[in-house]
This record gives C-alpha cells, structure tokens and sequence, in this order.
C-alpha cells in the first residue's frame, strides 16, 4: 500500500510539475528579457540581436534588450549568460567563434555544451577569399600552385589571431598542404588596408568587402559557403572551385543557460524563426552579409557540435591561438 502510495505521489508531483512548467511557458516573458552580446555594437551579432530583438518584443509584448558585454574576445558576455538563471530571461546572441573558443581554449570559466543550449541559429553567411589585384593567380587552383611552387613567399591577413579569418586561413593550408605566413591585424579594416597595400596578398574577408571586390581594388577567388553569394554570382564557391573541405560558413546564434526549460526554448526559437521571415529584417541581415536561417534548437545544436568538432581537428594539428 505505501508503494502505491508513493507511486500516486510522485506521478501526481510530476504532472503538477510539468503542468507549472506549460504554464510558465505560456505566460514567458513577464518580464524585459535581455539579449546579451558578447562584443562591442556594431558586428553582426549585435545588428542579428536588434533586428530579431525588435521583432521579438513585438510578438511577445514585453522589450527584448540588447545589453553588450564585450570583453576577452567573447568569452566574458557569453559566462555571464552561462551563469545566469535558467529561465529564458537572459539570451546569449554569439558568432559561430563560440565554436572556436571551445576547441581552442582550454581554460574557458564555462563549458559550451554542458552549460548552454542552443536556440536557433539566427542567420549566417560565407567569408570571401581575397586577393591584391596584382597576384597571379585568379582562381583557387591557381593560388594553390602558385603558393606550392613559392613556400612562404604570400602573407595571409586577418582581423587579428584566433579569429574566424585567420582559423579559416589555417584550415585552407592544412587541407590544401601550402604553407603562407599570417600577418595579423587591429581588425577588419586594417587588414583590408594591408591587403590593398599588397602588404598581404591574400584575405578570408568579411562581406564588407563586397563593395572593394566590385570596384576592382580586390579581387575575389571564391566564398567559403555551400552556395554562391547574391552580391557577387560570379565568384565560385569552395567546393566549386575543387576545395569542398574549406568550406565554412559564419553564423549568428541564440543560446540559454542549459537547464531552461524546453517549452521556453522552443518558444524564443519560433519567434526568431518568425522574425527573420520578415522582409525588412531579411535585407537588413544581407545588407551585413548574413542570410536568415531561424533553425530550430536541434538544428542549432548540430551545427554547433559540427564547428567544434571541426575546429578541434584544426586544434590537433598543433596550432594554438594564445
């Protein structure tokens, strides 16, 4: 009789459980609810997080804030949310690099995986391979030739070390076998200039390149996604040019303390899934150079496990970021 007993009174706990649960989900949020982004203003995680945290607030009636807390190259915004209360009312907006800092540092004050969950993610886009005007080679094939018959005679930029650039750099010369020397820069635009300058003579860029690429100052070899990019339908991509293993793509994504609860986290990925169908928002994202994807939460946490798992690969080679 006691067993029966106990047995009623936890099946009866459960569904109360469950059933406070759908309510609190239902009624989520009662509250502003703060979208954090790791970074300063003004980069596609913090343009991703406005455009969709506008919507948001919209749909749900409560505001939808953008709180940016840069610092340590990401890793500090994305603690605090990993150490905030587990309730969907702190929403981590990062850069697919959340993926990198997992494979490549050790002494991360969170763990990735075990202490945040995917949402969506939000919108996503290539790099661009580019290259000073004078070099002699215009397409892929041909930099790889010319970079195996000069070992050491092309200098890559990027935007500073351990960036996606300067990773997705390192990932082309171990998957291709060529060898170029990495000059890193203060940032997107230092390194633009530095390319310009023929300093470097080779860049995985941003899209903010794409006006630089049509007025002839660069030249583009191939974008790094699995399709073509719409400003620039000429320009192969890597797996069309015969290079499918350094084929990348940037994203944007949303992320909650692991233990939120399910109901939540399937509620903020339909409204960011239904905010990036709304034309304005689609133009402002291609305007940055992202298209929208709004995944839902298990697409999003197989394409974070997919970047970790390549980036550790890249890790195990030796290369270190420090």
């Amino acid at each position: 009789m006691s067993f029966r007993l106990s047995a009623a009174v936890v099946a009866a706990a459960a569904l109360f459980s469950s059933s406070a649960l759908a309510q609190d989900a239902a009624a989520y949020p009662e509250r502003p609810v703060t979208l954090v982004v790791p970074y300063n203003p003004g980069g596609s995680s913090d343009a991703a997080a406005r455009l969709v945290g506008q919507s948001l607030s919209e749909q749900f009636g409560q505001p939808f804030v953008v709180e940016n807390k840069p610092g340590a190259s990401g890793v500090i915004g994305t603690e605090f949310v990993a150490k905030s209360d587990a309730d969907g009312q702190t929403v981590l907006f990062h850069t697919s690099a959340i993926g990198i800092h997992a494979a490549f540092n050790k002494n991360l004050p969170y763990d990735t995986t075990e202490d945040l969950r995917a949402v969506s993610i939000v919108a996503g886009g290539p790099f661009v391979l580019v290259a000073h005007p004078s070099l002699p080679a215009n397409t892929v094939a041909e930099l790889v030739d010319y970079a195996k018959a000069n070992p050491g005679a092309l200098n890559m930029g990027s935007a500073g070390v351990g960036g996606s650039g300067h990773l997705i750099g390192e990932r082309f010369q171990e998957a291709t076998g060529i060898e170029m020397v990495h000059i890193p820069y203060a940032g997107g635009g230092p390194s633009q200039v530095g390319l310009m300058a023929n300093e470097v003579q080779v860049v995985f860029d941003t899209l903010t390149a794409t006006s630089l690429i049509k007025e002839g100052k660069l030249k583009a070899l191939a974008v790094t996604s699995p399709e073509r990019w719409m400003e620039l339908p000429d320009v192969p991509t890597m797996a069309e040019a015969g290079f499918p293993d350094s084929t990348v793509t940037i994203w944007v994504g949303a992320f909650v303390p692991k233990a939120t609860p399910d109901a939540i986290v399937e509620k903020l990925s339909a409204g960011i899934a239904k905010a990036v169908e709304d034309q304005t928002i689609t133009e402002r994202l291609v305007a940055v150079g992202m298209t929208p994807t709004g995944s839902n939460p298990y697409e999003a946490d197989v394409t974070l496990g997919s970047d970790i798992a390549g980036w550790q690969a890249l890790a195990a080679t030796g290369l270190t970021i420090d």
